[in-house]
């Protein structure tokens, strides 16, 4: 798993869809054979808004007495496994729900060569040409990190999945597990940054 980033690797008890996710991300990455026989070296993954293992800015928190503005994080990818065509974007709290996670974005369909999503492009009913599955609370949409106050803060683990499927293939309403599952076989490579949130 030499291509998952340092932070996410060190993550401490993550629950089993989380394991899982590493699993599949994993799947088919740190392959040799790329153009001119050169080794494939790992897709990257960075968001503008905290750098891996830092404090993700309360802008991106929830509304309301959660802190924030609910802007969904920026993600940018780079340097994709060969073949892929389509990436899915997941935000999971592994933290969250006394263990057993939070899933707080699910987007998939997305075009490989977009390179990024900015900041609150996933907003509910939004249109940025790809499909956002179920949050923890059933809409499709980002939803904002809302700790418990007085928690450690919780790590956030952004999530960049890429695959061989067109944008498009994958049908509306996928929830992070359903989307999981859809993915198996399809995976070609995967790479998370972590960022720390707390109230």
């Amino acid at each position: 798993m030499r291509n998952m980033s340092r932070s996410f690797a060190r993550s401490l008890a993550l629950p089993a869809a989380a394991i899982a996710l590493s699993a599949l991300a994993a799947g088919c990455t740190g392959m040799s054979g790329g153009p001119g026989g050169k080794a494939y070296t790992g897709m990257r993954v960075s968001s503008s808004a905290f750098a891996d293992n830092g404090v993700i800015p309360a802008d991106h928190g929830g509304a309301g007495e959660c802190g924030g503005k609910n802007v969904s994080l920026p993600v940018a990818w780079s340097n994709l496994p060969a073949k892929t065509k389509s990436v899915a974007v997941l935000v999971f709290d592994p933290d969250g729900a006394a263990g057993l996670g939070v899933s707080h974005w699910v987007a998939y369909n997305i075009a490989a060569d977009r390179g990024e999503l900015k900041a609150g492009e996933g907003q509910a009913g939004s249109n940025f040409n790809f499909t956002m599955g179920p949050n923890v609370a059933g809409a499709p949409a980002y939803r904002g990190m809302c700790p418990p106050v007085g928690d450690r803060p919780h790590h956030y683990v952004l999530t960049v999945v890429a695959s061989d499927l067109a944008p498009g293939a994958l049908p509306a309403g996928l929830a992070r597990d359903a989307l999981l599952a859809a993915l198996k076989g399809h995976a070609l490579g995967g790479q998370s940054v972590v960022g720390l949130y707390s109230r």
